[in-house]
């Protein structure tokens, strides 16, 4: 689109357009930032003070970091005590399944087996008092 052609001054009678007046830049605490803002980029400085936004942005991630560990460390002191719980309940487990096995192999055996079996242990308490008079 091409730009419209004023005029060089030829017509006094046509208004003149004005640049529009920004309420933002014309504000005092505005300026006095700026004037701020370009002093200590010039003298090689960041600005001090963080935005607030930023400031509880990094807070919360602060707190969340500290939060996971604690939690880690408490999963640590719980692991200890958890493993030997553990460790315990699969050894107790083991004894179970062993009797299972036990008992089942004996309901499994043949009755003259077992028969022959009591008979030793009767007579291996038999002999020790004979021999004991």
């Amino acid at each position: 689109m091409a730009e419209p052609d004023y005029g060089d001054g030829d017509c006094d009678e046509l208004i003149k357009p004005k640049k529009l007046i920004n309420p933002v830049k014309t504000s005092r605490n505005h300026q006095d930032l700026q004037r701020e803002l370009m002093m200590n980029h010039k003298r090689g400085l960041a600005p001090l003070n963080k935005p607030e936004l930023q400031k509880v942005l990094e807070q919360r991630k602060r707190d969340q970091a500290l939060k996971q560990q604690r939690e880690e460390q408490e999963a640590h002191k719980r692991s200890d005590l958890e493993m030997e719980l553990f460790k315990r309940q699969q050894k107790l487990e083991q004894l179970e399944l062993e009797q299972q096995k036990c008992e089942e192999e004996q309901e499994n055996t043949p009755e003259f087996v077992k028969m022959k079996s009591s008979l030793r242990r009767m007579r291996q308490e038999v002999e020790p008092r004979e021999h004991c008079p």
